[in-house]
């Protein structure tokens, strides 16, 4: 099995901010495994909050090279496993080349990847289109050209977030989903949860900083008038049941957790505690959001729109269309680059 790695810059449709800041282009790692000339793929953008480079990337994979090209795997979580003790800091790397190995190991297989994990594709949910921090005029004109869409996730984290969820609801009656990336007090939590409720949002996601304290994670837990669902503070498998009692449900992301192998789990043992599970995704290209899309038989909720806010996509593979997701039928994670990234890839660029 031989690795490579690609640098690709993914230019947005419009200038995305949340609580933490603002950018109008995301820089990611596309990993590519490759053995008797069956081709998988994984991603991994870059993040400044966890301090993720494209350098810093290319390192960590470098650290495994030698692990993934000499060694011989059954499947994707021997690999994983050989993997972890190298990357346990860098799950954003991990998470990328776990992804890329489901993707080569169905396709070598002839199986779909939810199949490898032993899911079926029945039951699944719409993903919300997340509306970023912008001016409300501008909130609402990105709502307005989303109408088909049945589920908006909005982004808070300013002073005037109930009255952009009231003006924006004045334009639609689909689903309300808030997320505040750590913007707001225990107080604001719960004040807000109130007037939101009456405004029709469904849940609220990360209000309060990850470094909060457990009495305040509780204490919104036991007063908020809304669902309370983790994010920032549920990275990785040991946070789930730390979160159990302080939130209503997880927020995975195969970034943070490290891949399709620990995030699998993650959802089982929600599930298990009795917990509702979503599953996120970055503003990532269909290459991510096509390893993302495997594990949606497991949810509650999707938001899985991040190939949605590109200018321009550079592979195929899982499309969301007005929130329903549809696979493409090929095997793996159905990824397959677009042309001229295909031809950059053949290049060993």
């Amino acid at each position: 099995m031989k690795l490579h790695i690609h640098r690709v810059e993914l230019p947005l449709r419009y200038q995305f901010t949340i609580a933490r800041g603002t950018m109008r282009v995301q820089n990611s790692l596309i990993v590519e495994l490759e053995e008797d000339g069956v081709r998988g793929f994984g991603e991994s953008t870059t993040h400044s909050y966890y301090n993720v480079t494209q350098e810093s990337l290319t390192a960590s994979m470098e650290k495994c090279r030698s692990t993934i090209e000499h060694g011989q795997f059954q499947n994707p979580a021997e690999l994983w496993t050989a993997l972890q003790p190298l990357l346990q800091d860098d799950m954003f790397a991990l998470a990328a080349i776990d992804a890329a190995a489901y993707d080569l190991f169905g396709k070598t297989a002839e199986r779909f990847t939810f199949d490898l994990l032993g899911l079926q594709w029945r039951r699944i949910p719409e993903s919300s289109y997340t509306i970023g921090i912008d001016t409300i005029s501008r909130m609402i004109e990105k709502l307005q050209e989303r109408l088909d869409w049945t589920i908006f996730k909005i982004k808070l984290g300013t002073n005037e977030d109930v009255e952009i969820v009231r003006q924006l609801r004045q334009q639609t009656d689909a689903t309300f989903r808030v997320d505040a990336n750590c913007g707001w007090s225990v107080e604001e939590t719960i004040e807000n949860s109130r007037s939101l409720r009456e405004l029709g949002v469904e849940f609220i996601e990360q209000p309060l900083p990850a470094s909060a304290s457990v009495h305040e994670h509780r204490k919104v837990f036991e007063n908020s008038a809304l669902p309370i669902i983790a994010d920032e503070s549920c990275l990785t498998e040991a946070d789930v049941e730390k979160c159990h009692g302080l939130f209503h449900g997880i927020n995975v992301k195969l970034s943070k957790c490290g891949g399709i192998t620990p995030g699998h789990r993650m959802l089982l043992k929600a599930r298990k505690l009795g917990m509702k599970t979503m599953l996120g995704c970055m503003v990532e290209s269909s290459v991510g959001i096509s390893a993302a899309a495997q594990l949606l038989p497991l949810l509650d909720y999707a938001d899985i729109d991040g190939a949605e806010l590109l200018a321009a996509d550079i592979a195929s593979g899982a499309t969301v269309v007005n929130g329903s997701v549809i696979l493409p039928g090929r095997f793996g994670n159905g990824v397959a680059l677009h042309d001229p990234m295909e031809h950059a890839c053949l290049a060993g660029q």
